[in-house]
């Protein structure tokens, strides 16, 4: 196996600048992502063993409405605060302000109608006890990712590890322990609900240290309903994002019982584990790109998108491995019931991996071709809705198991994510005039590597499944990472893991 080899840039040039802080800010992030895998497994484990798979459906189902309304709330802000805040030439703390502002007024909205019509969260009819408001959280949602993007944009990515990969995820696993004893019917609810406040909390608080309370500021309505057009594009484009991701949810709660639901909700929860490793990169890629983009390198744009590109992929095939060769192993630590989402598992594990250089692209295109973005989007989210809707049908007519056809819709975001990264790493290439794609050829070794040791763990009798998962998971995780360390890692690449950037010499 060879590499190409790679001339890095001086290490004075903005170039090399914009990758160390590219990997600065995804070390950081990265490290955050580990923190909240180790919170997250706890919820998995609560929420599955005590609450059950009924129980887990009906939240996720609630749940898929308040964040949609929440993501709505912030009319694409959380990215497109970056490219306001570079732009402006009014004091940062009133254009973070305004901002808010915009998203209190849109998040009030939101909850009013959620209240209103509480059957677009519950199917069966809205709870009666504190569950029931669910919808109030919206804002806190809303401020907790604006004032989070407003901090990325001065490169304080530690504030998002705080509270996001530390107080929600410890807050929700340690909250619907004691509430099942308490509130049991609720308990997921309102552990939601005070893990979304603690994390506006724990945002807010270095929000106002760095930026300071808006003195003199006073909200400019012609500004904020400036704003708020502008960043429409990426409000779309966030919206069909976060549909993407969750549409296959809403589509089985139209036709399998909660049950189903909640099986599939946990095979999307630990397959999710990845994407996030994306969004780790999203808060310090943003600011980067926005800065290249304002002083014309679109050079330095597709080498950012390149490196950030190969670091995802390699990570998320890494992760999808382990978590889909003992597949059965992952599911069944959760509950015996969840094992019938194995097949979603592997599937949603792979739509992530063939997700990366799409969702690493848009990172790029909604500064550069938002409409285009937007419109490719659209496109590709209609044909996954209807070819998960074609395939459960078509399932359902041969006589499968209703494990098999909930693993429809998996099977049409892989295919459409798939086509999606297709499509836009082609246009941004093409916009950028130079190459962008992360996939190197090592990675596949590195993958046919681990499936063969892995496999022959998952060979073991059925009473060492233990065996599959504490020796198991390391080995093939070891196994996949040396191969890329030795044949695919470049000077640039191992930046990711250095505590500074090498010094000029």
């Amino acid at each position: 196996m060879t590499v190409t080899p790679r001339t890095p840039a001086s290490p004075a040039s903005p170039a090399s600048d914009d990758i160390a802080a590219i990997a600065k800010g995804g070390r950081t992030n990265v490290i955050g992502f580990a923190l909240r895998l180790a919170a997250r497994v706890p919820f998995l484990f609560v929420a599955g063993r005590l609450y059950g798979a009924d129980m887990v459906g009906r939240f996720a189902l609630a749940v898929v409405a308040v964040e949609l309304a929440a993501l709505i709330a912030t009319l694409g802000m959380k990215r497109g605060l970056a490219q306001a805040l570079s732009e402006s030439d009014r004091p940062h703390a009133h254009v973070a302000w305004d901002a808010l502002a915009v998203a209190l007024i849109a998040s009030v909205v939101a909850s009013a109608l959620l209240f209103a019509f509480p059957g677009i969260m519950y199917r069966a009819g809205a709870p009666m006890g504190i569950a029931r408001l669910l919808p109030g959280i919206v804002v806190a949602i809303a401020w907790s990712d604006l004032t989070l993007a407003a901090l990325a944009y001065r490169h304080n990515v530690s504030a998002t590890v705080t509270a996001r990969a530390v107080i929600e995820p410890w807050t929700i696993s340690i909250a619907a322990t004691g509430l099942y004893f308490i509130a049991p019917h609720d308990g997921l609810e309102i552990a939601y609900m005070l893990s979304m406040v603690a994390a506006l909390i724990a945002s807010i608080v270095p929000f106002v240290r760095s930026y300071g309370m808006p003195h003199g500021w006073k909200p400019r309505l012609a500004t904020i309903a400036t704003l708020a057009r502008q960043n429409m594009p990426l409000a779309g484009a966030d919206a069909i994002e976060w549909a993407t991701r969750n549409v296959d949810r809403f589509i089985l709660g139209q036709l399998f019982a909660p049950s189903v639901v909640g099986i599939y909700y946990m095979a999307q929860q630990i397959a999710s584990l990845p994407g996030r490793l994306k969004s780790s990169f999203d808060p310090i890629l943003g600011p980067v790109i926005t800065t290249s983009l304002a002083r014309g390198d679109k050079q330095a744009v597709a080498r950012q998108i390149r490196q950030v590109g190969f670091w995802i992929m390699a990570a998320q095939g890494c992760l999808a491995l382990m978590g889909s060769i003992p597949g059965e192993a992952v599911m069944g630590t959760i509950g015996p019931q969840f094992v019938a989402g194995t097949a979603a598992l592997a599937f949603l594990l792979t739509a992530e991996v063939v997700s990366s250089m799409g969702a690493v692209s848009e990172s790029a295109l909604v500064y550069v071709a938002r409409h285009r973005n937007l419109m490719i989007s659209a496109v590709m989210l209609t044909v996954q809705i209807s070819l998960s809707f074609a395939l459960i049908f078509a399932m359902r007519a041969v006589g499968w198991p209703p494990n098999y056809q909930a693993a429809g819709p998996a099977v049409a975001l892989m295919l459409s994510y798939a086509i999606t990264s297709i499509i836009k790493s082609r246009l941004l290439s093409s916009l950028l005039g130079a190459p962008i794609s992360g996939w190197r050829w090592p990675m596949l070794w590195a993958a046919l590597v681990a499936i063969v040791i892995g496999t022959a763990f998952t060979a073991l009798p059925h009473r060492f499944e233990w065996v599959e998962l504490v020796f198991g998971l390391p080995a093939i995780a070891a196994s996949y990472a040396f191969v890329l360390w030795k044949w695919a890692f470049g000077p640039e690449d191992r930046a990711l893991f250095k505590l500074k950037p090498p010094a000029a010499g």
